[in-house]
């Protein structure tokens, strides 16, 4: 399961948290809002069909920020901050969330 998957499926068995994932693709930052399984660019149109993930295969992840939802980004209300992918993993594991 590709890795925009798996942070859409932690979120819906985590529904009170919000992810905003960094990613550096092709030379681009992008900032990618996850909230209960649907995923959303807040700095570039995000392609309304679900089937096409909004965190590519060739992205890199360079942080994940955990929030409590509902997200205001004018008072954000951090669970943790800055997580890289590996010290994701075992909250991923943790919900049965595993790699392909």
């Amino acid at each position: 399961m590709m890795i925009g998957k798996r942070l859409e499926a932690y979120t819906i068995k985590r529904p009170q948290e919000v992810l905003l994932v960094t990613i550096e693709n092709e030379g681009e930052t992008d900032e990618i809002a996850i909230f209960k399984g649907f995923s959303s660019s807040l700095m570039q149109p995000t392609n309304p069909d679900p089937d096409i993930p909004v965190i590519s295969e060739q992205a890199v992840i360079t942080r994940i920020d955990r929030l409590k939802s509902p997200y205001n980004p004018n008072q954000p209300n951090y669970i943790q901050q800055g997580l890289t992918l590996e010290e994701m993993e075992p909250l991923l594991e943790e919900l049965g969330i595993f790699r392909a």
